[in-house]
């Protein structure tokens, strides 16, 4: 059976002053009038039911993210002790699903994409849930066309191709994971043809996903086992904190598909964002005659390429500014240079330094 494991622990630092640590950039509206966890789980209607899907977070989140959902199980949100990124929290699914189904299908996903349309999402995971059924592949993943020489995502290059003619799609047997690369090596990946955008989207069977651990992360392991051994006991909580915050923290990436065989990539046949700062707002949403992007009350004269956004009625008035990002909140309002987004997490990081904490 295909269960769903949506990873729900980012901080989204970028999208602060709207994004806090306790209604971080997955919980909020972004795209349109859902939030991104909301957007991510409507996806799945028909594909997998709520009670085979699982969301991991932090432990500050699992409140509201079952306000959010209240359609899943309340069990069905997990949250973490502590931070450990990718792969304890991929592993500590893959356990407590293989509790439940040992033949248990994953498809892991971050929340805070926007993909469009579903149909076609669904169907791209319906393609690789097919290949791993077969034993075309041990482990799917699913690649971008890329459309610039993007330094902000890690690419995977594409070898024998594996095409299906009745749906359509196509995949490559992955000839090599590449990180994040500077400027020079992302042109050549874009003028090669050959390389896709790593979504961070990953389909395997929960039993593959845990032998790959046990091979390359067997302290991880045994950490986890010991948290799952103790998941229906009144121990579980103390248990969890105790065995989670020894684990050394490692990505998927790294501690599997760096390593990994028989490995396919998935060309994409969707729209796809990673939502990774501000000047997504401009992708995402309409914009004026002046390349505005706006999601406020706003009054503008000789404004051109900014992006304003406000909360509740609050009237935003610009004049004379172009290429700013323009964000108020009840308690905080940016007013940036929209070029320097990534300078943002920089701000964050002066704001704790001064302790001011109502901030954050």
């Amino acid at each position: 059976m295909l269960h769903a494991v949506i990873m729900a622990g980012g901080s989204g630092t970028r999208f602060w002053p709207v994004s806090r640590r306790d209604r971080p950039k997955q919980l909020i509206a972004l795209a349109g009038e859902r939030t991104m966890i909301q957007m991510t789980v409507d996806r799945l209607q028909g594909l997998v039911g709520p009670e085979q899907t699982l969301i991991v977070t932090n432990q500050r989140l699992v409140e509201p993210i079952q306000e959010q959902l209240p359609e899943l199980p309340a069990m069905s949100v997990i949250g973490e002790p502590c931070k450990r990124d990718t792969a304890p929290c991929i592993g500590l699914a893959a356990l407590l699903l293989l509790e439940q189904d040992p033949e248990a299908v994953m498809l892991v996903m971050p929340a805070d994409h926007v993909i469009r349309p579903e149909e076609d999402f669904q169907s791209a995971v319906q393609f690789a849930a097919s290949l791993v059924a077969s034993g075309d592949a041990e482990i799917a993943t699913f690649g971008i066309r890329p459309t610039y020489p993007a330094e902000i995502f890690g690419y995977i290059q594409g070898g024998e191709p594996i095409s299906d003619q009745e749906s359509g799609m196509s995949a490559f047997a992955v000839a090599n994971f590449r990180e994040k690369p500077g400027a020079e090596t992302a042109r050549e990946y874009l003028a090669g043809g050959d390389y896709y955008w790593n979504s961070g989207i990953f389909l395997w069977k929960a039993s593959t996903i845990m032998a790959a651990l046990e091979e390359h992360q067997p302290t991880m392991v045994e950490h986890l086992r010991s948290t799952v051994s103790a998941w229906k006991t009144n121990e579980r909580d103390e248990v969890f904190q105790r065995e989670f915050a020894a684990i050394e923290g490692i990505s998927v990436d790294y501690a599997v598909m760096e390593h990994a065989k028989n490995v396919v990539v998935v060309e994409a046949p969707f729209e796809w964002d990673d939502v990774g700062g501000w000047q997504a707002m401009a992708r995402l949403r309409n914009q004026d005659e002046r390349g505005n992007t706006v999601i406020a009350k706003h009054l503008a004269e000789d404004t051109s390429g900014c992006i304003v956004r406000s909360e509740g009625e609050h009237l935003i008035v610009t004049l004379g500014l172009e290429d700013c990002l323009v964000v108020h909140t009840p308690n905080v309002t940016l007013v940036a240079d929209k070029n320097r987004e990534e300078s943002i997490r920089k701000l964050v990081a002066m704001v704790e330094e001064n302790g001011w904490q109502e901030y954050l």
